[in-house]
């Protein structure tokens, strides 16, 4: 038997349980309702068999467990569910929000978040850790990996501050190199919060439009430049409705900076609790490159990241790191002439770049694509 027929086969619809029959081996069945598919569960052949917080009789889990299955209990009480099958959408995570009365999901899990951010007993513990699980699992199905490592979507991350008004000329130009590159067949990642974030979404979200209807929507965003001011959300509603369809992208934030709200222009939001697992996950889902606008401590952490992900070469390729803004990352910081020296003799040496203009930009990338290292 090879290594890939040993592989556990997740099933996570009816349907395609329904497929398998009444021979369930090598299996994990995630948050079903067994209650509502009609096998024969005293039939039924297991091995290998597991449940992730399905719901089911007392009949049917007896019947399961006399068969040896592995059942992980449904976790009731959260405002999450750990054993979710799929990443979020904002929809879902501004489900109930209101500018007077924000009661929206994402704010419910947040607050809890929040009163165990510091002492997290073990149940909560592991609830979090079982539903970083499942975004990762869910986040490898959107995006699509093969047994090397590389994934199927062209991959770009943009990263850059949190603090970026709408107002300010980086939020443009980053929409703009986003939306040139979602055009250029690459598909867009961020941080999936505000600022640069947000700019980098909203492009990606406008890649083949106009670049008229892109300024037409930063225009509106402008009304309401941080994400502290009142109708910082409503804004974004009101671009979302004047252009309901948009290219497809992702957003990957965290509950631990759950006082900056999502940014709306991703279709696909892989939200974690911890930090580290986000930001791990956003560097090495990046293959085709990340481009790094101006930012502060948390960029310049996630630069450095990223270096040592080529420098010690983590994930068996090596990547473009494009900085977009001369004077901030080569006369403000120094932060470019720092790496380019020490990156000197290095595999990624000739894969790091500095831009000033979002076409540079998205014509380096499409020239150096990623390196699978030996």
């Amino acid at each position: 038997m090879s290594s890939q027929e040993k592989l556990i086969k997740e099933v996570e619809s009816a349907e395609a349980l329904m497929k398998e029959g009444g021979t369930l081996l090598n299996l994990t069945i995630q948050s079903l309702d067994l209650n509502k598919i009609k096998i024969d569960w005293e039939d039924v052949k297991l091995a290998n068999t597991t449940f992730l917080g399905c719901d089911m009789s007392e009949e049917i889990e007896l019947a399961l467990r006399k068969k040896g299955a592995v059942i992980y209990p449904k976790i009731v009480g959260l405002p999450y569910n750990p054993y979710r099958r799929t990443l979020y959408t904002w929809q879902e995570l501004m489900e109930g929000y209101d500018p007077e009365n924000d009661n929206s999901t994402d704010l419910q899990i947040y607050t809890h978040f929040n009163g165990f951010r510091y002492s997290a007993d073990i149940n909560e513990a592991l609830s979090q850790r079982i539903h970083d699980h499942a975004i990762d699992d869910a986040l490898r199905e959107v995006i699509g990996f093969d047994e090397s490592g590389m994934t199927s979507r062209k991959c770009v991350g943009v990263m850059g501050g949190h603090g970026i008004l709408r107002t300010d000329p980086v939020f443009t130009k980053v929409a703009i190199t986003a939306k040139k590159l979602a055009e250029a067949g690459f598909f867009i990642l961020s941080g999936g919060g505000p600022g640069v974030m947000e700019a980098s979404n909203m492009g990606a979200y406008f890649g083949g439009k106009s670049e008229e209807d892109l300024m037409k929507a930063i225009e509106i965003l402008k009304e309401s430049p941080g994400f502290k001011d009142s109708g910082y959300i409503t804004q974004a509603k009101k671009v979302i409705e004047m252009y309901p369809e948009g290219t497809e992208n992702m957003a990957i934030p965290t509950w631990f900076y759950g006082h900056e709200p999502s940014n709306l222009f991703a279709q696909h939001v892989a939200k974690y609790f911890s930090n580290s697992i986000r930001e791990d996950v956003l560097l090495a889902t990046s293959l085709y490159g990340i481009i790094y606008a101006q930012g502060s401590a948390g960029t310049v952490q996630e630069i450095f990241a990223d270096v040592a992900q080529n420098h010690y070469e983590t994930y068996g390729y090596t990547s473009p790191m494009v900085f977009l803004g001369k004077k901030f990352w080569s006369e403000d910081n120094m932060i470019y002439q720092m790496l380019d020296k020490f990156s000197a003799g290095k595999k990624y040496h000739e894969m790091i770049s500095i831009f000033d203009e979002p076409d540079e930009v998205v014509e380096f990338v499409k020239a150096h694509p990623p390196v699978k290292l030996n």
